[in-house]
């Protein structure tokens, strides 16, 4: 693939994430570490946020970004002039000379013309927006505070600020949810025609509203009907020209998503923000889940970690074959020579397949995925 070009083999730390955890709404799905948007806490939390990067680089002597993720929470949450801010503040700290790819993540109701081009002048080059479906009955069953037409402004708005990059996200497996209406998700997706589609399937996660109403009994889960949804939307986005390269992810030639990727293939990377993970040479570290107690530590000199663990040769070498196999490059055969009965099992079964030198799963692989990384990790 394309893509990999530069990727593969690189040392250093060239790969950044920053956690914005503020959202308008908080979708009863989400997982993530979210709040509600806080004026009063706004401004703390970016001041917060550029002095803990300040510590980190100083820790850091190899930095040249080659990649950029803002993710949430909800980054486009933040007025045109607190985005200003922070991206000034990166601009001034970071080498961005070798940057191929800034993304940041867009709610389809905090999109503006004005704040489109301002990202697009900074050097954002790639924007992931949160439509999750077209039909306003599955918008509101998640909990979304963007309507279909919204959603469908926003993505017009953002080609008119010329991004020529954009991802589109979409949740299938919905509870209410028909075959009928993810299909004309899809084909409303398609026809607009973004470089990138990610497919998500839902998952109830613990500390959201929805395990709490999937336990009380209220919502159900149907995993014969979710198989159905993704082999039919494997095959929809492949006819339609979208490469799948990973599990959940579908694009156009050339326009996988690099930061991912790193993610993926077990490279270095730093998080900075509430929650945020990071991974760099043999230390792995969670910052702590909690904006105010962030910003308090920071502030006080105080390393704002949460959860830390020493990442071994065998632990590296074990998640980049549990989420390479995920990808549709696979990973090389040579590396799973410590795994050779479970190795043996998935073949046996019809999980995985050989391409080239490599082992990648197969389409009845990747409807149990997770499963199988678990044999791994």
């Amino acid at each position: 693939m394309q893509i990999q070009n530069g990727i593969e083999g690189s040392t250093g730390l060239h790969h950044l994430y920053v956690h914005i955890p503020f959202c308008p709404k908080i979708c009863p799905y989400c997982s993530f570490y979210k709040e509600a948007s806080d004026r009063n806490k706004t401004q703390a939390f970016l001041d917060a946020l550029l002095l803990d990067l300040d510590r980190r680089l100083h820790e850091i002597p190899d930095c040249r970004l080659e990649t950029i993720f803002f993710g949430g929470g909800t980054p486009s949450a933040l007025s045109v002039k607190q985005l200003d801010f922070v991206l000034s503040g990166l601009r001034r700290r970071l080498d961005l000379s070798g940057l191929r790819e800034w993304t940041l993540e867009m709610n389809p109701a905090t999109v503006s013309l004005e704040k489109a081009r301002m990202l697009r002048d900074f050097g954002v080059n790639r924007i992931s927006m949160g439509v999750q479906s077209w039909d306003p009955a599955i918008l509101s069953r998640l909990g979304r505070v963007h309507s279909a037409e919204q959603a469908e402004r926003s993505f017009h708005i953002l080609r008119e600020a010329e991004f020529t990059n954009l991802n589109l996200d979409l949740i299938f497996g919905v509870p209410g949810q028909s075959l009928g209406t993810w299909e004309q998700t899809l084909k409303k997706t398609v026809g607009l025609a973004p470089e990138h589609i990610s497919a998500y399937c839902l998952t109830i996660e613990e500390d959201t509203e929805f395990f709490r109403r999937f336990q009380s009994g209220e919502l159900t889960q149907d995993g014969e009907r979710d198989a159905t949804l993704y082999e039919f939307t494997m095959g929809t986005l492949e006819t339609a020209g979208y490469h799948q390269y990973e599990i959940s992810n579908y694009a156009k030639a050339g326009y996988e998503c690099l930061h991912n990727l790193a993610y993926w293939q077990g490279r270095n990377y730093l998080g900075v923000g509430p929650s945020a993970f990071s991974t760099i040479g043999e230390r792995r570290w969670q910052n702590t889940p909690d904006t105010s107690r962030y910003i308090e530590q920071v502030l006080c000199a105080i390393e704002p970690i949460n959860f830390q663990e020493h990442v071994t040769d065998r632990m590296r070498k074990a998640e980049t074959i549990a989420f390479g196999l995920r990808t549709s490059i696979g990973v090389s055969e040579s590396e799973l020579t410590l795994w050779t009965n479970e190795l043996k099992a998935l073949r046996h079964e019809g999980y995985l397949e050989q391409w080239d030198a490599r082992i990648r799963l197969t389409p009845k692989g990747r409807l149990v995925a997770d499963s199988i990384a678990e044999l791994f990790i």
